[in-house]
């Protein structure tokens, strides 16, 4: 697998390296992928809650272009 990242990024993961926190660039790939599964699974998670609720309770009165209407003013 070949990935390309940016000059900000390779500083990052050199100096994270430096630090001592991690031995090489394989381990902060490594946990960085690790990181995302978790945050893209736990976003997941809480979208179906969300959503679950929405299908669960009560019907609004409001129509759609008011609920827009209302977003557009915040």
């Amino acid at each position: 697998m070949k990935i390309t990242i940016n000059k900000k990024q390779q500083d990052y993961i050199t100096n994270l390296i430096k630090s001592g926190e991690y031995q090489n660039k394989s381990e902060v790939v490594r946990d960085a992928v690790r990181l995302h599964r978790i945050h893209r699974e736990t976003l997941i998670k809480n979208l179906r809650k969300e959503i679950k609720k929405g299908w669960e309770g009560p019907d609004s009165e409001k129509t759609i272009k008011a609920i827009i209407a209302s977003k557009k003013k915040s």
